[in-house]
Order: structure tokens, then C-alpha cells, then sequence
């Protein structure tokens, strides 16, 4: 679970709320018709948007702003690196014996690969088209939160002029101005603290994890082709080390 993501939405909503109650009754800023148009609006766009897949595998990937446990890169790193030696020391057919204990399906379809005699272009081939296809699929995913955030704000501003057109159609009625000016702002209001304080966050922290994920993934495909072209364990280590700050590298050889 990733607690930081947890908190600082979770702050910035009471900081809101906290302000409103400073500021006046919370209770006025609750309003029905206000949420029907933002936040029901809102979200039957995204439904007539997005095709039925898409838009259920991102609402599954949103979860990873709250929930996500993020893969050490430098223990990623030593692994491979344990791979390169025992295909330098047993022959690359060693690689067997350990593909099945692999969690990441990426890596275990690389070795495979190599533990099959697959030529190194069309291994490469191979796990670069799977990367390109990861790296659509989160853009996807971060495309639908960055909808929300461009809709959500222009739902309110179609409040806003709903609210102020009742408002002048009853300029003679002092009793229903009110109501009419409560819609008018409180529409504007839920635009923005949906956008900015919910789709945004999750929308950038997507970005973070996709970046990740790349990250990881072409460690391990520098990894693998490395180690079918039988690289010595050392210039493997090198090799994939360069893709850490030196403050996080690690090494088997020290």
C-alpha cells in the first residue's frame, strides 16, 4: 500500500473540508443538484467515452496509486546478475531450473527465450514489442483519469451557467435566487476538487508507476540479452547498473 499517496490526498481533502467549517457551516456546501451535474455528469462522459475494456482496466489500474508495491531494481539487478553466473559457469540450459520461480512474466518469457536457443534479434524483437504494448496500455489508463480532470472542471462550469440562468429567470423572486446561486458555485467548486484533488494525483502517480515499470523492464531485457550473448557476470553487472543513480547501485563482486 503505498501510504503516501493515502495521506497527502487524504490531507488535502480535510485541509477542504477543515476550511469550510472554518469558514461557515459544512452543510451548505452539500448540495444534490450540484453533485447530479458534476460528479454524475462527469462520469457518464468517461462511461460514453471509453469502450467498456479500457474503462474497466483503468479504474483496476487506478488502484495502483493506493496499493502498489514497487519492484527493487537494484535486488532486480543482483538477480540477473545470479543468472549471468550460473550461465557462465552451467551453460544457459542452467536457466531452466529457476524460470518457473520467476513471478515477473516478462523475465520468464525472456528466459525462455534464450534458454530455447531463440535468435538475439528476434528475442529482442520479441520483448521490445511487449514493452511498447505495456507502455500503450498505461497511457490508456492515465488518458482516462486525464479526461476526468478535463471534464470534471467543465461539468462545473455547465453548472455554473445553469445555476446563473435560473438565477435571472427569477431575479423577482428574492426566495429563489439563493438556490440558484448555491448551484452556480457549488457546480464550479466540485469541478475543481475533483480535478485537483482526486483524478490529478492519481493520474501523475500512474505516470510514476508506468515510468517504473519501463524502467524495470528494460533492465531486464538489457539482462537477458546480455546474458544469452554469455557476457562475463562482472560486465553485467556494469551494464545494468548504469541504469541506477550510483547511490542505489549494489553489486555481487565487492
Amino acid at each position: 500500500m503505498d501510504i503516501g499517496s493515502i495521506i497527502g490526498i487524504g490531507l488535502a481533502y480535510a485541509m477542504v473540508i477543515l476550511g469550510m467549517m472554518l469558514s461557515a457551516t459544512i452543510g451548505i456546501y452539500i448540495d444534490f443538484p450540484s453533485f447530479l451535474i458534476v460528479v454524475v455528469g462527469t462520469i457518464g462522459i468517461i462511461i460514453g467515452a471509453y469502450p467498456p475494456k479500457i474503462l474497466m482496466t483503468s479504474l483496476r489500474a487506478g488502484m495502483k496509486a493506493f496499493i502498489y508495491s514497487p519492484q527493487s531494481q537494484a535486488e532486480l539487478i543482483l538477480q540477473l546478475v545470479d543468472f549471468a553466473v550460473r550461465a557462465r559457469r552451467d551453460g544457459i540450459l542452467s536457466l531452466e531450473s529457476v524460470e518457473e520461480d520467476m513471478k515477473d512474466e516478462f523475465l520468464r518469457k525472456g528466459i525462455r527465450l534464450a534458454v530455447d536457443g531463440t535468435e538475439p534479434a528476434t528475442i529482442q524483437a520479441i520483448l521490445e514489442a511487449d514493452l511498447e504494448n505495456m507502455a500503450g496500455r498505461h497511457s490508456e489508463n492515465v488518458a482516462m483519469y486525464g479526461s476526468a480532470t478535463d471534464l470534471a472542471p467543465a461539468m462545473g462550469m455547465v453548472g455554473t451557467l445553469i445555476g446563473l440562468v435560473a438565477m435571472l429567470q427569477n431575479m423577482d423572486d428574492p426566495s429563489a435566487i439563493g438556490p440558484a446561486m448555491a448551484v452556480a458555485l457549488i457546480t464550479t467548486m466540485y469541478g475543481a476538487i475533483i480535478a485537483n484533488l482526486t483524478t490529478t494525483p492519481i493520474a501523475t502517480r500512474l505516470k510514476i508507476r508506468s515510468a517504473e515499470e519501463q524502467k524495470s523492464r528494460q533492465i531486464m531485457l538489457a539482462g537477458i540479452m546480455s546474458i544469452q550473448a554469455g557476457d562475463n557476470p562482472r560486465v553485467v553487472e556494469q551494464k545494468l547498473n548504469a541504469f541506477l543513480p550510483p547511490s542505489l547501485r549494489k553489486s555481487q563482486f565487492d
